[in-house]
């Protein structure tokens, strides 16, 4: 699933192409991505891109309708959804049917781009609004973790309100908007800490220590990102995981400085984690939680 800095990313790549262009398609190819139907998306038509923003891993084309004022094109791309764009946009219509393609949005210098969503699992959600906060999602977001807002007092306010899994609370876009299963694993190795630690057991220089990995995982990974194409920025997710998605790979450590452990996983019904067991959890591997009791 892209996360923050690879929405990040994507945001600056549309900006830099879209920002004055006029729209001139908006092909809806399935029904069943678009969540809202008025305004409709036809009305996005002649209007011009004044921005693309971002809120937590929603993306945001604002629009200038001459009709109907300003309108955001909104969308989440969930697990398997994508930004495929085209310099000169294929004249062929987005038709519904088997293709990948959700939405083509298209504009007068005669490029565009198509939403696309691999697999069966159709979780791709489209929105055409007057104002974001009308997607309840993003109306419920919780801090930007690269804003001013976020401090560490913030953060430790955020760890005290209740106690649950450290991980769970990274993962939470109603606390902290933006960071999801890969990167959450990124920081708790940076922050040297369990992926299951209790969020009440932080006390202010942990909490420091966590703040600190959260920024510094996150701004490192969005300069990687900045600038790249979209067709770029998976394999470049890919390819700047420490442990993400590299169970049984040497763990090249939270500095940097190799520790000799090997990455391990923690499996779960739809999905798993990575940590280290020497860098995070004093040398002891975590037991699968469906075999039993967590070790913190």
């Amino acid at each position: 699933m892209p996360e923050l800095p690879e929405v990040e990313a994507l945001a600056q790549f549309l900006r830099g192409r879209t920002v004055g262009r006029t729209v001139t398609r908006v092909e809806v190819a399935a029904i069943s991505a678009l969540k809202t139907f008025r305004p409709a998306p036809t009305a996005l038509r002649g209007g011009t891109v004044t921005d693309v923003a971002r809120h937590g891993k929603w993306l945001d084309m604002v629009v200038d309708s001459p009709a109907d004022g300003t309108l955001h094109l909104v969308w989440h791309l969930s697990r398997a959804g994508w930004v495929r764009w085209y310099d000169t946009l294929p004249e062929r219509p987005a038709r519904p049917g088997k293709s990948p393609i959700a939405l083509r949005v298209g504009f007068d210098d005669g490029a565009g781009f198509d939403l696309t969503e691999a697999g069966t699992r159709k979780r791709l959600a489209v929105h055409v609004v007057a104002d974001p906060a009308d997607v309840p999602p993003i109306a419920s977001l919780g801090v930007e973790p690269l804003s001013d807002a976020f401090t560490p007092e913030r953060l430790g306010e955020l760890l005290a309100a209740r106690n649950q899994q450290v991980k769970g609370l990274l993962r939470d876009q109603g606390t902290i908007a933006g960071i999801g299963n890969a990167y959450s694993d990124e920081i708790l190795l940076v922050a040297r800490t369990s992926p299951f630690a209790p969020t009440r057991s932080y006390d202010e220089a942990r909490t420091r220590t966590l703040h600190a990995a959260i920024r510094d995982v996150l701004t490192e990974a969005v300069m990687t990102a900045g600038g790249r194409p979209a067709a770029e920025l998976k394999d470049a997710k890919r390819r700047g995981m420490r442990v993400h998605g590299r169970t049984g790979e040497p763990c090249p450590g939270w500095d940097g400085t190799p520790c000799g452990d090997t990455v391990h996983e923690v499996s779960f019904a739809d999905s798993s984690l990575q940590y280290c067991p020497t860098c995070q959890t004093g040398g002891k591997p975590l037991a699968d939680r469906r075999m039993s009791r967590l070790l913190r």
